[in-house]
């Protein structure tokens, strides 16, 4: 009998068994992710993921490739910095939506905006599952979390939404229970050039499903089964999620436009110029000390 697991090559198995809890969707997410990457054809040696704080940030502790667990909701402008720094690197951020839509929601919308070459992992599981339960930028409203013991009477954001306004030229999104789907997307995603955005619809059955007695992680994904509308194409400003209504999940949007490093290039053209070891501008742009 073969001892060895196909995804033994990407796995720290010195961390395993991991901390995820039963039900949870993101140990699915991570094996999508895997298989995304193996498929994909990218060198290991040229692929690196970053994650922030919370449940989905542990992903980046249990890839076996070059991997960054950053602080809460830094993600995104450490993995700018990699991009800019070494822009023949594949950068990867893969975390969840309190540290990426919440206290990294600004880092989001303006890299967006930016269109940086960078591939976002969102996994929305509706509230701040590590730290106890609380309401997040996505809780749906009249949703009960720990700290919305009444139902949640913020409007939520819709994150394909916020990442196609904000300029993203490849929005999709899909549940944990779609893994194949899922699995495409994310390598679609890893071969778009620009800013794209895979949200993953996961259960967190301990807090979450508890509250809004959802039952367990299977018991959530039957609901998410019954209650997924696969929509390519649809209007991003029309697919927020209501509590206990339809989730519609597919790829909203996959467009090209020009990246951060096309239009720096196209501006300042020989002026510039970019290696893997350091940025270089051109000894007549500097100014002079006195000056």
């Amino acid at each position: 009998m073969n001892e060895r697991h196909p995804m033994d090559e990407l796995l720290r198995k010195d961390r395993i068994p991991h901390i995820w809890c039963s039900g949870c969707g993101l140990g699915t997410c991570l094996a999508a992710f895997i298989t995304a990457v193996r498929e994909s054809g990218i060198p290991l040696e040229k692929l690196c993921v970053v994650s922030g704080i919370g449940c989905t940030g542990r992903v980046a502790g249990y890839l076996n490739i070059d991997s960054f667990h950053t602080t809460h909701g830094r993600a995104i402008p450490f993995a700018a910095g990699l991009h800019l720094a070494n822009p023949s690197l594949k950068v990867v951020v893969f975390s969840g939506d309190g540290d990426l839509i919440a206290i990294g929601g600004n880092h989001f919308i303006h890299s967006a905006r930016r269109n940086l070459d960078i591939t976002v992992i969102c996994v929305n599981n509706f509230n701040y599952g590590m730290t106890g339960g609380q309401g997040g930028p996505t809780t749906p409203i009249g949703s009960r979390t720990t700290t919305t013991p009444y139902g949640n009477f913020e409007s939520p954001f819709s994150i394909p939404y916020l990442a196609a306004a904000s300029g993203a030229p490849y929005v999709a999104r899909w549940t944990a229970l779609d893994t194949r789907r899922m699995t495409k997307s994310m390598g679609e995603a890893l071969h778009k050039r620009g800013f794209s955005v895979v949200e993953i619809i996961s259960p967190c059955p301990t807090l979450f499903g508890r509250l809004n007695r959802q039952g367990t992680g299977l018991d959530m994904l039957k609901s998410y089964q019954a209650n997924s509308v696969i929509q390519h194409g649809a209007d991003p400003s029309k697919v927020g999620i209501e509590k206990d209504g339809k989730i519609v999940v597919g790829k909203f949007v996959d467009i090209e436009r020009p990246t951060f490093l096309d239009l720096v290039k196209e501006r300042l053209g020989s002026k510039f110029k970019m290696h893997w070891e350091k940025v270089e501008c051109d000894p007549a742009l500097v100014p002079a000390a006195d000056e």
